[in-house]
């Protein structure tokens, strides 16, 4: 018999959601807009502290009006986190611009404040600095905001903070996506709070707000008919999901404390085991843990993050390597790259050693017990293997 499947990061409904649902269908806000939306816009705002919130389609699409409210254009070269997921950059190319890749460092595995140094004097002596610099906030984790905000304002760049997975996060008391002049949020289905799919825009720039929402909703001029003068783009969402948005934002913080304690549970089971190293969490900030995420030392452990990831798979468990570095995607294989160091090259070696577990704010104690003991057991079992054959070495 196959145990049910144990995903990385499933929805998790707080039973709530049918309620806004139900005064949707009873209103028949069903198209695009309406209540939900306006409300759920609102409560990101007051929840983050922000001045304002449009609510999008997705994350992707919240990225992609902050480099239109930036005017970025062709030609134009866009500073990325080089260790995330590629919805990060893509929307870098949607505008013809140039993405220009950052690389990790070690305490936070988010962007690291000597590269992108290193790379912003580099293009200010050749007269061409990035329209804008995107830092992501990986698996939940806050980046170095303090030390990354000082570098970009002495060149006068602005940030997008991409925290599509550290909504719920905080650096220094202050809400994760807050620290830049946009901030980003997504809500797909395996994200914190989930809106099916969605994303949230958030700034405190209330005029480039109004021109955010104008152009996620097709660029229509205001007149008595249609007319349109500049491009725009389909990415309002709808009045259902934002009901849904509604509901989860409520449970948000148990959210969280349920994924602190999951990966305090992994930390607890296998943080000893030789090579073994888990994800940070930098002095004076909060992650959510969205993922739990660690490194193993194959050297040292005795199997690699490959051995790993298969045999969770083999007991129908859904674990996953670290993202890869879009340095090393072949959509990017022409992208500027700056390291960590001149022999360090931090998100490389995330990657090679990276694995993420199940971490699921619904999963229960058994599942996670039959994820350590698959880790554990894949561990016994290669040891055994190789005392076998130095046993009966010739």
């Amino acid at each position: 018999m196959v145990n049910p499947k144990i995903y990385l990061s499933p929805p998790h409904m707080s039973g709530r959601e049918q309620y806004y649902l139900m005064e949707a269908f009873k209103s028949n806000w069903i198209a695009p807009l309406g209540p939900n939306v306006d409300a759920f816009e609102n409560e990101i705002a007051a929840y983050v502290g922000a001045i304002e919130a449009v609510a999008v389609n997705s994350g992707t699409a919240a990225i992609h009006l902050a480099l239109s409210l930036l005017s970025v254009t062709k030609g134009d070269k866009v500073f990325c986190s080089t260790l995330t997921f590629v919805a990060s950059a893509n929307p870098i190319l949607y505008q013809g611009a140039e993405p220009v890749f950052i690389d990790s460092e070690p305490d936070t595995w988010n962007m690291s404040p000597t590269a992108l140094r290193k790379a912003l004097n580099e293009a200010a002596l050749k007269g061409k600095l990035p329209k804008a610099v995107i830092i992501v906030n990986l698996y939940g984790q806050s980046a170095r905001m303090d030390e990354l905000q000082l570098i970009c304002n002495y060149y006068g760049i602005p940030i997008i903070e991409d925290a599509a997975e550290s909504f719920g996060s905080t650096y220094k008391d202050k809400a994760s996506g807050t620290f830049g002049k946009y901030g980003i949020y997504s809500f797909n289905g395996n994200k914190i709070i989930t809106t099916s799919g969605g994303g949230m825009l958030v700034s405190d720039e209330k005029e480039t707000m109004r021109q955010a929402r104008y152009l996620a909703t097709q660029a229509r001029d205001s007149a008595p008919y249609y007319q349109h003068s500049v491009v725009g783009y389909n990415y309002r969402m709808s009045n259902l999901l934002a009901g849904v948005g509604r509901a989860q934002l409520h449970v948000l913080e148990s959210r969280v404390d349920a994924r602190r304690r999951i990966f305090d549970r992994y930390y607890h089971a296998l943080a000893d085991l030789p090579g073994v190293n888990f994800m940070p969490e930098l002095a004076g900030t909060r992650s959510n843990r969205w993922l739990t995420a660690l490194t193993i030392r194959e050297e040292k452990l005795g199997v690699s993050v490959r051995q790993i990831v298969e045999s969770m798979n083999k007991a129908n468990i859904e674990a996953r390597h670290v993202w890869k570095p879009l340095h090393l995607q072949p959509l990017f294989k022409d992208a500027a790259y700056y390291s960590h160091t001149e022999d360090e090259h931090i998100a490389e070696d995330l990657f090679q050693t990276g694995i993420c577990l199940p971490s699921g704010s619904n999963m229960t104690e058994k599942e996670q017990n039959s994820v350590i003991n698959c880790f554990i057991n894949t561990v016994n079992d290669a040891k055994k293997t190789i005392y076998y054959f130095r046993k009966h070495e010739v």
